[in-house]
């Protein structure tokens, strides 16, 4: 008789927290096998809430329909994580379906991942947006089809969004930067990589009123100027910075940079009009600088090595001066002299 009741409590009360801390840790497509195991099983893990939280649909193939056929169950009721990243099958009407069948299952979304969902348009994004009041983290990177409408239907239905990812949206245009500018002061994250129609007087609406930005990629858009790169400095909050291939970026500009205390990362590949005085700039503004890319600049020397040396020595692991003729190759003992946390440093051979 106690065996029995020990059993009872084993499954009763046991298995069921071990299972809740086990189940947290698997993939979703594990966790919805276990479902299947048995009705004892399946009741106990639908129990905890906090187990449903994530949709991962990533690159699988069917996804609009599974999304809808998922959202409908009362388990995903308090979904926050919806991830679409490549998936196949999905277009608007499903994210239209979501809007008049599973309204109550979006309300806590705070995360929506759209990247690569090349058949999502204007009209896809109106709908999704409009019923995910908290949404926080906005992602539709390579995505073609959207145009400045689709940023008005997000700033008016989602009102605290600090992450946005719009890279490869060639269509946005200065207006979406404006509608962001107005609307999201305290965005943190911005990605606005090969987005080809913006401007500087797009740019300097974000740098003007996006004052917590923490991470700013505008990787591969030559059209901005120093007239917005001196816009920078207001950003006292920057860490990260990518301005891969900032073709107009001269020293004077990235003097203003200098004053971004803070930076802990800045990619400046093929930014071919800067010189050793920018960078020493740099060094001497940024000294909690770990990762710096020179990669392709033809204008710096060994100086500005030394004053990265002299300044950042004790945060820098990783340097790459690979095309950068005029600084010299050095054997290991003398890059760790310089850089004696350096991780991984790259130059020409």
């Amino acid at each position: 008789m106690e065996e029995a009741e020990a059993e009872v409590t084993w499954k009763r009360e046991t298995i069921p927290k071990v299972l809740k801390i086990v189940s947290t840790r698997l993939p979703q497509r594990d966790l919805i096998s276990l479902l299947l195991v048995s009705p004892w099983l399946h009741r106990t893990l639908v129990s905890h809430p906090s187990l449903w939280l994530v949709l991962d649909f990533s690159q699988m193939g069917n996804a609009g329909n599974r999304l809808v056929a998922a959202l409908s169950l009362p388990r995903y009721r308090h979904v926050k994580y919806i991830n679409l990243e490549f998936a196949h099958d999905i277009e608007d009407k499903h994210l239209e379906l979501l809007k008049s069948k599973c309204l109550d299952s979006l309300q806590n979304l705070e995360s929506l991942n759209l990247n690569g969902c090349q058949k999502i348009s204007d009209k896809g994004i109106e709908a999704i947006t409009s019923v995910c009041p908290i949404l926080k983290v906005f992602s539709i990177y390579w995505n073609v089809r959207i145009t400045d409408m689709s940023i008005e239907h997000l700033v008016k239905n989602c009102k605290h969004v600090t992450d946005l990812n719009l890279s490869g949206c060639k269509k946005i245009s200065d207006k979406s930067l404006q509608l962001v500018a107005e609307n999201y002061p305290k965005l943190e994250f911005l990605n606005l990589t090969r987005c080809i129609n913006l401007t500087d007087r797009g740019l300097q609406q974000i740098l003007f009123k996006c004052s917590f930005l923490q991470s700013l990629n505008i990787y591969a858009l030559s059209s901005f100027t120093d007239e917005a790169y001196r816009r920078m400095s207001l950003l006292t909050y920057l860490k990260f910075l990518d301005l891969c291939g900032a073709q107009n970026l001269s020293d004077d500009g990235l003097s203003c940079i200098a004053e971004c205390v803070n930076l802990v990362s800045l990619n400046l590949t093929w930014c071919v009009r800067v010189t050793d005085e920018g960078v020493i700039a740099i060094a001497q503004g940024c000294t909690s600088l770990e990762f710096l890319s020179l990669f392709g600049i033809v204008g710096v020397t060994d100086k500005c090595l030394e004053a990265l040396s002299s300044s950042c020595s004790n945060t820098i692991t990783t340097l790459d001066v690979n095309g950068c003729i005029g600084i010299k190759r050095r054997s290991r003992d003398e890059l760790l002299h310089l850089f004696p946390h350096i991780k991984c440093f790259k130059v020409h051979s």
